[in-house]
């Protein structure tokens, strides 16, 4: 069996130079050039079949830029989710789980000091939020890998731009 470096997709088309889009429909083939294996890519509106003498060929999609990134929305919008889901008992967890990625994204930091003298039952974080000079102290809770993966999917649907 022969092994051959086939290039990766050029993202333009071979027949017409015009850019390939992420999303775009196109064509590959490859070819004998001599004792080199070359590919070339075709959009599909301009494919009209493999070349003679094509070693082969197949149908691809450019892929959405690899470059690109989720967006996480602005601050303030993931502190105003967090400001709702605080006050409710059932968002615990979620709650647990977006304060990190806050302190993540570093609009939380952990505070040195606590900020009450009172002693609490369970473990909390201390953070403070130096945008709005706020402080906070969110209970710290257990979550179940299952459930990580639920909030997780949550977080992305709600504060991150996909596109």
């Amino acid at each position: 069996m022969l092994d051959f470096d086939v290039q990766r997709c050029t993202r333009r088309c071979a027949a017409t130079e015009v850019p390939l889009e992420p999303g775009d429909a196109y064509y590959s083939v490859l070819l004998a050039e001599g004792a080199d294996v070359v590919r070339r890519d075709f959009a599909k509106s301009a494919w009209q079949g493999p070349p003679e003498g094509a070693l082969g060929w197949w149908a691809a999609q450019v892929p959405a830029d690899e470059n690109a990134k989720p967006k996480l929305a602005p601050s303030e919008v993931a502190l105003e989710l967090f400001d709702r889901w605080r006050d409710q008992p059932e968002h615990a967890d979620a709650t647990y789980v977006l304060a990190l990625l806050l302190v993540r994204k570093r609009v939380f930091r952990f505070s040195d000091s606590p900020f009450t003298e009172q002693a609490s039952p369970e473990e909390q974080l201390q953070l403070f939020c130096p945008t709005r000079a706020a402080e906070y102290e969110v209970p710290v809770v257990e979550v179940t890998p299952q459930r990580a993966d639920e909030i997780q999917q949550r977080l992305i649907e709600l504060l991150y731009d996909n596109q």
